[in-house]
């Protein structure tokens, strides 16, 4: 049986690009933002939405990698879809902030720098992540 992949460039933090193989059947639906978000989301412990030259999506990056999370991190502005993705994130969102960062943990979306923030101080982020997957300790 032969199976056809297609590659999928996903920017991560540290800048380097790295190409990941998928099936066909997996990235057929991958043409539909939602469903690259959603695939995303339900395939990683934690995926961060985020944009380069954005202050707020570095502090939540420091937040998780300081935790010891390895989060799967998409800048939107260097993917290929990032203005669709964007548009998801706004309607994901609802409320007219500003849709990066966007923090997705087990699957779920969490919320922004603001939710990430204040489950990190009223003490709920830590299991949450433990019970994603994203932390052992």
């Amino acid at each position: 049986m032969q199976v056809t992949t297609k590659k999928t460039g996903i920017r991560m933090a540290s800048n380097i690009g790295i190409e990941t193989e998928a099936p066909s059947t997996t990235t057929m639906m991958l043409d539909n933002p939602y469903k690259i978000v959603r695939q995303l989301a339900s395939t990683n412990a934690v995926v961060l939405f985020s944009m380069s030259g954005c202050c707020m999506c570095t502090v939540a990056k420091r937040l998780l990698f300081g935790l010891g999370v390895g989060p799967t991190i998409i800048e939107v502005d260097h993917h290929g879809a990032g203005p669709d993705i964007q548009a998801v994130l706004f309607q994901l969102v609802a409320d007219g902030r500003q849709p990066v960062p966007a923090v997705f943990v087990g699957g779920k979306f969490l919320g922004g720098i603001e939710t990430l923030m204040g489950c990190h101080i009223n003490g709920t982020l830590v299991p949450l992540l433990k019970e994603a997957g994203a932390l052992w300790l």
